[in-house]
């Protein structure tokens, strides 16, 4: 069997950053290169919070190079915007910066979409910032994915998302504080609404313990989860000093990402290969299972036709 991994999310890969407003052709072109022998059939290129000119420039950056190169253009298959309209508080917010977390701005939202020229697949923010879902119904309207990310809305105010256009939950399990509420907390509150919602996860062992990622997947169900990488520019180039955006991570021999001093993960440097073997080995899942979470599921979310993305189960 052949596998034809798709990533929803990856800041980077392989030494590069796509977060840098410096990116050259040559670099993404190398990224997919490599991301090709690993497995990765397709990705969304995911550009985090950042000050409105850089990340313009960034999914700038990307349109271009991916209109001049078949290859970028094969393997990116498009965008996903990660804030700045998400939770500013420690420990929602993660490694996203203070500084450049947004408010709601239909204006701003509407510079980023240009700027990433039509490539815009998912928008992550938190719903109980976008209170009056001005934003969810305008995405959702343009037939992008919005997805609940760095967040922590009541039920009410994820129920109206969810009546607004919200399809899905970004990394879940992550993007939150380490200690919460033991019952009403934001991932008791976003299973609870499985019939409603793709699930993504990281199947790192890092990010969810793989005993804890079981039960979530088994509430959530397989039919509705997708497994994600959050790759940054550690992912597949080994431990060292990266970058994402402006903010400098270290990786260390066990694989783990952090801003040096911090506890929060930024970003991880799994792979999606790596991922479906322990969704196979650590978890026990069939391989069509996990064949499902990193390939069929994604692309069914993104509706996305198999036949038309070059995709071979042999």
């Amino acid at each position: 069997m052949e596998n034809n991994f798709f990533d929803i999310q990856v800041n980077g890969y392989a030494g590069v950053d796509f977060n840098q407003p410096d990116l050259t052709a040559e670099e993404l072109h190398n990224t997919c290169e490599k991301l090709k022998s690993d497995g990765v059939t397709g990705i969304l290129a995911t550009i985090i919070t950042a000050n409105a000119d850089q990340m313009q420039k960034c999914l700038q950056n990307v349109v271009q190079y991916r209109n001049e190169d078949a290859l970028i253009r094969e393997v990116i298959y498009g965008i996903h915007i990660e804030g700045p309209f998400i939770n500013n508080d420690d420990g929602y917010r993660g490694a996203h910066p203070k500084e450049f977390i947004a408010k709601p701005d239909t204006d701003l939202m509407k510079a980023l979409l240009d700027s990433a020229g039509g490539l815009t697949k998912i928008v992550t923010l938190a719903p109980e910032i976008d209170s009056e879902n001005n934003l969810t119904r305008m995405l959702s309207d343009e037939g992008i994915i919005v997805s609940a990310g760095h967040c922590n809305p009541s039920i009410e105010q994820l129920r109206s998302a969810v009546d607004s256009g919200l399809s899905m939950f970004t990394h879940l399990g992550n993007g939150c504080p380490q200690v919460l509420p033991r019952h009403d907390n934001i991932i008791q509150r976003a299973l609870s609404l499985s019939d409603d919602l793709w699930f993504c996860f990281i199947a790192d062992g890092i990010h969810i313990p793989f005993y804890a990622l079981k039960n979530y997947l088994s509430v959530a169900g397989i039919e509705r989860s997708i497994i994600t990488t959050d790759a940054m520019a550690a992912a597949s180039a080994g431990p060292g000093q990266y970058k994402i955006s402006h903010i400098t991570l270290e990786v260390g021999n066990d694989g783990i990402v952090r801003e040096p001093g911090r506890d929060n993960f930024a970003g991880s440097s799994a792979t999606m290969k790596q991922s479906f073997i322990n969704l196979v080995e650590e978890i026990g899942l069939s391989e069509k299972d996990a064949i499902k979470l990193t390939m069929t599921n994604p692309l069914k979310a993104l509706r996305i036709e198999k036949d038309n993305f070059k995709v071979s189960l042999k």
